[in-house]
């Protein structure tokens, strides 16, 4: 049974819209009005940043997908609320990393929660392709994903040398983040091309 994509789209906006204000909530005011006084929240803020651009790549690919399919069904729900979830432990795994100044644990698991995140995402676009058809413009602009397949390797690299190295598994994740932060543009260009000309 199809269904209307409208309370989907919906909803996941609202989820979106409450991780960001969990994460920001997260930043305390420093006790202090000097310069120095900010320097120990540096660490929350770095990772705050890098947590809201996932979030809003997220949100960005998210709209995309949505905006060719047209319509879903039980199991796609079930897909969009399996990634909800690991996107609602973003805020947990930013702050954790962020209090503890990139220690290793936290690192590592930031790197874990991105890559089911990933994994997430992947299944919610196959569930998609799976109920609209392999001849629907969803599957047609969907192929082998280059990007998805990069990324969770570099989220294993990362989470094992977060144990070597946080610091350079924090850069290995702002490297994903700039792969992913330009939203798909096959989905643009086909829009483009299905627009009828006057």
């Amino acid at each position: 049974m199809a269904f209307g994509k409208t309370r989907v789209e919906a909803f996941s906006d609202g989820v979106v819209a409450i991780i960001i204000t969990i994460m920001v909530l997260e930043m305390k005011v420093p006790h202090g009005d000097t310069w120095a006084s900010l320097k120990p929240l540096m660490p929350v803020f770095f990772s705050y940043i890098l947590s809201f651009i996932y979030v809003g790549i997220y949100w960005n690919n998210h709209h995309h997908m949505f905006h060719i399919v047209k319509s879903v069904n039980g199991a796609v729900l079930w897909a969009n609320l399996h990634l909800l979830f690991w996107l609602s432990l973003i805020p947990f795994v930013t702050g954790w990393m962020g209090e503890n100044h990139f220690t290793q644990l936290p690192v590592a698991c930031y790197g874990f929660i991105l890559a089911m995140n990933g994994l997430a995402y992947t299944i919610l676009e196959k569930t998609l392709i799976r109920h609209n058809g392999k001849k629907s413009l969803i599957a047609s602009v969907l192929g082998r994903d280059w990007k998805a397949k990069s990324s969770v390797f570099i989220y294993a690299a990362a989470i094992g040398i977060s144990w070597l190295s946080p610091a350079i598994s924090f850069v290995l994740y702002g490297v994903v983040a700039a792969v992913w932060f330009i939203p798909d543009k096959r989905i643009e260009k086909k829009l483009t091309q299905e627009v009828p000309k006057e």
